[in-house]
């Protein structure tokens, strides 16, 4: 926000109305996308969404920003600044995300408290019920959850956490020991307790389980430590933005490590839920943290990625200025110790026809949690798309960097000419003539053993295709088409393995909004079992369709698979949970998170589509959370804990 002395007497026609359409839209999953394929054959007419918020899924009153009071407040009062006048600013997409009460801190007590000086407390709750298309008396949250009693209020130091999910070990494999879940058990499961995160339309914080606590973050930016057995909170940490990632518990240290909406990474102690520090990644205002920062080494590895990507939905915005990276720090301190760009430095590259500055090459982000091999003393990683024209060579591809160094080893690119923003989707002159396909590499790579002996580094692509490369030069060794991609197509979020097998998740919705077709003989939608050293399909689990014309619903599956041995735990779009047999893809055990559910307050409390986070298991129990009411999914805000019948 900025005082009214520095508003210039007219803002751009262009770019006032358009914020509004902005700051309903924001995350990666939709930039990680694709391109139909040729054959059309069977595919449902070429539809394209009229606005972002088309887009958006809510079950809780909104407010009309066309009428809302808050809008010339914000357009007087912030817009200047966060319309792109301020580098650091948030941008409207990432504002519509904060917590409304967070919004009113920032102004009252918080860091916009000097330029919100002229508002009275009513306008201030106005500005935020315009940012985040909330009305603030719906806003209600409810109580914490209760707190644990003094014989269940302490963690269990005897019970380190295990070295496995991502930030420690990215092949989501549980093994036995920590599991404790016989395939015999699984079809036994039953809800054992679920919550209910406040006034939230999505969960996409990866349960993590360690010192007998169930740690998880929220998208009002509040960290819960659980007992994982009864549901009451041995501590609850709140910090100003969604937690986006997993937390990461560090045996050694007692640390939790984990990545936030605007960008920033946080260290709590695990104990107590005391932050000891908090840095942001990036001075771009759109830059965020989306893939789940990793330990190993002695550093802590984090991705930075972008929602820049939106911001081409205006025409008059000049794209783009951001270049993904992978951040490397001292994990005591926070300290950078080094930083490995992807793209390379933007600069002008002409105009659009609307006659908007074109700045690349840019994009490439990171949207997923690097592997660390400390065997090589290597760091593993995949990139996006471009954001603008030209596209170069950092886009869609896997990187190999010294570890200690952020030095490249080498680069591999699975797609070429790959330039893509939201532009393209809507139709506008933002869109870059490459125009897609938006292929990313969204899931981190995974370096197996195959079962011939060879280390083979295996990525998922949003093209549908799954690789095998090798991790000492980057060479290809195998690719194995699965779906038709899309751009909510392929592999999504995270693939598993367990030994030398691969899972491999595969979306392929049909209807993607941006007017483009798909094959229908080609669509993955599914689980399918891959041999890692060949890249040989075993078997494929097809997504049974259901949906029956449920809005926002499909079969596919977009969050990240889990492994134990003999099971696969698969969360889909249309709110299915399954479980599937590893050896055949039969499936064990299936409940449907979209039906409502008591929660342990005796509130209810539903999911919706299952993307981003997949299923944690830890002794007996299985951890996951439920709904995403984005880029087109079902809202839900559900954390729910099942365990085997007695």
């Amino acid at each position: 926000m900025t005082m009214p002395s520095l508003i210039p007497a007219r803002l751009s026609e262009a770019r006032l109305p358009l914020a509004r359409r902005l700051l309903a839209l924001c995350l990666p999953a939709l930039a990680a996308g694709g391109l139909a394929t040729a054959s059309l054959l069977g595919a449902a007419p070429a539809k394209r969404i009229a606005s972002t918020d088309d887009l958006q899924s809510f079950d809780t009153p909104r407010i009309d920003p066309a009428t809302a009071p808050g809008r010339p407040l914000f357009e007087q009062h912030c817009a200047m600044c966060h319309m792109g006048g301020v580098a650091k600013a948030p941008s409207p997409a990432f504002l519509a995300m904060v917590a409304p009460d967070s919004i009113v801190a920032a102004l009252t007590d918080g860091v916009m408290r000097n330029q919100a000086a002229m508002l009275s407390p009513a306008e201030k709750i106005q500005v935020a019920e315009y940012i985040t298309r909330t009305p603030y008396a719906a806003y209600r949250r409810p109580a914490p959850p209760a707190q644990c009693s003094a014989d269940r209020a302490a963690l269990d130091l005897t019970d380190p956490p295990a070295a496995i999910g991502w930030g420690l070990d990215n092949r989501r494999f549980v093994p036995a020991a920590t599991a404790q879940l016989p395939v015999a058990a699984v079809p036994k499961l039953k809800l054992k307790w679920a919550f209910a995160y406040p006034a939230a339309n999505r969960a996409r914080s990866q349960p993590t389980l360690a010192w007998g606590t169930l740690f998880v973050g929220s998208q009002d930016g509040t960290v819960y430590a659980f007992d994982p057995d009864s549901g009451c909170t041995r501590w609850t940490t709140r910090i100003s933005a969604e937690v986006r990632t997993a937390i990461v518990a560090d045996a050694a240290t007692k640390r939790l490590y984990f990545g936030d909406l605007l960008g920033k990474v946080h260290a709590l102690d695990a104990l107590t839920g005391r932050e000891l520090w908090a840095e942001r990644m990036s001075d771009h205002p759109d830059a965020t943290i989306t893939g789940t920062p990793t330990l190993g080494g002695g550093l802590l590895y984090v991705p930075v990625s972008s929602l820049e990507v939106v911001q081409a939905a205006d025409p008059a915005y000049a794209c783009c200025t951001f270049r993904g990276s992978v951040v490397a720090l001292d994990p005591a301190t926070g300290r950078e110790v080094w930083r490995a760009w992807t793209a390379g430095e933007p600069r002008p590259q002409g105009k659009t026809a609307a006659g908007t500055a074109i700045l690349g090459p840019s994009g490439s982000p990171v949207w997923n949690s690097p592997t660390f091999d400390a065997a090589s003393g290597r760091l593993y990683f995949g990139s996006g798309e471009n954001y603008s024209s030209p596209a170069d060579g950092s886009s869609d591809a896997i990187f190999a960097l010294e570890a200690k160094t952020g030095r490249l080893l080498w680069r591999t690119q699975l797609t070429s000419r790959d330039a893509w923003n939201v532009g393209c989707m809507v139709g506008n002159d933002s869109c870059p003539v490459e125009n897609g396909p938006d292929y990313d590499v969204a899931a981190s790579p995974l370096l197996i053993t195959g079962d011939n002996g060879q280390p083979v580094l295996v990525a998922g692509q949003k093209s549908g295709q799954a690789w095998g490369l090798d991790p000492a030069t980057g060479q290809i060794r195998w690719r194995t088409r699965l779906g038709h991609g899309g751009t909510q197509g392929g592999v999504h979020f995270g693939m598993a393995a367990e030994g030398g097998t691969v899972f491999v998740p595969i979306n392929d919705m049909a209807d993607t909004g941006d007017a483009r077709v798909y094959d229908v003989k080609q669509r993955g939608a599914g689980l399918h079992a891959l041999d890692a050293a060949t890249g040989k399909v075993k078997w494929f689990a097809r997504a049974p369709d259901a949906c029956r014309g449920i809005k926002f619903c499909d079969p596919g599956i977009s969050a990240a698979v889990t492994a134990i041995p003999g099971a696969v735990f698969a969360g889909h779009l249309d709110g299915m949970l399954r479980a599937y047999d590893s050896r055949s893809g039969r499936v064990l055990w299936q409940v449907d998170t979209k039906r409502p559910m008591t929660t342990i307050d005796g509130r209810t409390t539903k999911g919706g589509s299952m993307s981003g986070p997949g299923a944690a298991v830890w002794k007996g129990k299985v951890v996951v959370n439920s709904g995403y009411g984005m880029y087109s999914h079902m809202a839900g805000n559900a954390l729910m804990v099942f365990e085997p019948a007695r």
